[in-house]
C-alpha cells in the first residue's frame, strides 16, 4: 500500500522534507459535506479530480487544535501531472512585496513507513486509521467470498 502526500509550497517549506508533507486537505463550511469538501480540496491542491468511492478514515486533532477528517480512495494518480492553487505572501519578509507560491509544490507516493516520517506529526495517526480501514475491508472481502 502507498500513500499520496503533498509537499507544502512556499519558501518556509522549500528546503524541508521530514515532517514537511501533508495529506491534501483544507477547510470546509458547516453546511458542506465532509466528503464533498475532501474532493474539492484535493482538486484545488493538485488539480486532479478524485473519482471513486471514498473510504472514511475518521478525524484527528492536530497540535494546532485543527480537526482533520480524512478519506482514502484507491486510485492511480500520476504525480507529474498536478497543478496546485496559489497563495500570496510577503516575500522576502518586510519587503512590502507580495509573491505567489503554490500551496503544494509536489506530490509523491510513499510506503506507510516512509509516509510516517514525511508527514507532519499531527497527521501521522491517520496512517494507523488507514491501516485499520484497509485491514477491515480485506477481512470483509474474505468473509463475503470476494
Amino acid at each position: 500500500m502507498e500513500v499520496l502526500l503533498a509537499h507544502r509550497g512556499g519558501p518556509f517549506w522549500s528546503k524541508r522534507d521530514l515532517g514537511a508533507w501533508s495529506m491534501p486537505k483544507g477547510e470546509y463550511a458547516d453546511d458542506e459535506e465532509s466528503e464533498a469538501a475532501a474532493r474539492r480540496e484535493f482538486q484545488e491542491e493538485t488539480g486532479i479530480e478524485v473519482t471513486g468511492k471514498l473510504i472514511p478514515l475518521g478525524t484527528v486533532r492536530q497540535h494546532s487544535g485543527k480537526l482533520v477528517t480524512a478519506f482514502a480512495v484507491e486510485a492511480d494518480i500520476e504525480t507529474t501531472d498536478f497543478k496546485s492553487n496559489l497563495f500570496a505572501m510577503e516575500w522576502p519578509p518586510h519587503s512590502g512585496q507580495d509573491k505567489l507560491f503554490p500551496e503544494v509544490d509536489r506530490i509523491e507516493w510513499f510506503s506507510l513507513a516512509d509516509a510516517s516520517n514525511k508527514l507532519v506529526a499531527g497527521q501521522r495517526p491517520l496512517l494507523d486509521l488507514l491501516s485499520q480501514a484497509t485491514a477491515s475491508a480485506a477481512s470483509a472481502e474474505r468473509c463475503s467470498g470476494q
